[in-house]
């Protein structure tokens, strides 16, 4: 009966809180039947007091599989070759992984079939992203300039031979890269845009 319930939630995923206002229980029962339904493979864990159904997980859209990394950890936005590819600035096509940027930490997370990774930048370099289908995502040009960054400084494998750098606006390159270290700035200069 309850599991049943919580198939009727009609948002992609939802909090304990929500479960015990379904039901009509206390927050403390909530919260154990939701650890018993990941248990028993009927719920997945998100992060802390944030579930989805296993069976709405089996066919999670790519851009539901974005909101998800979006919420995993805030503030955070999707870039990188995984921007890159939604995109279609690159041929490379991430199957079970998806990155982000985000201020407050370097994270790895692993749920189901999925990892997860946020890779930690300055402040002033966390900028130049927009809200697209209810996921924050980096502009083409920024996703290119973070990795760019994030290669100068060892911690990042852009593979080129998969860009089509005719889809990035050279002129938006040059007003987003004005935080950028002169190292990256030249870098993205030797690339060929057309």
């Amino acid at each position: 009966m309850s599991y049943q319930a919580l198939r009727e939630i009609k948002s992609l995923y939802f909090s304990a809180n929500e479960v015990a206002d379904i039901l009509g229980i206390q927050f403390a029962s909530a919260k154990v039947l939701c650890s018993r339904y990941v248990k028993k493979g009927l719920l997945v864990r998100i992060k802390r007091n944030i579930y989805l159904l296993r069976e709405r997980w089996d066919y999670l859209t790519p851009n539901e599989r974005l909101q998800i990394a979006n919420l995993i950890q805030v503030p955070s936005y999707i870039s990188l070759t995984t921007a890159l590819s939604y995109y279609e600035v690159t041929t490379q096509v991430q199957q079970g992984f998806v990155e982000s940027v985000a201020l407050q930490r370097s994270y790895r997370r692993t749920v189901m079939d999925t990892e997860f990774t946020y890779t930690l930048i300055p402040r002033k370099l966390y900028y130049g992203f927009v809200k697209i289908n209810n996921l924050f995502i980096a502009e083409r040009e920024k996703a290119f300039l973070d990795a760019l960054y994030l290669s100068t400084l060892g911690r990042y494998s852009l593979d080129n031979s998969a860009l089509d750098l005719s889809k990035l606006d050279p002129e938006v390159l040059k007003n987003l890269s004005t935080q950028y270290p002169e190292r990256v700035i030249r870098l993205w200069r030797n690339y060929d845009y057309s």
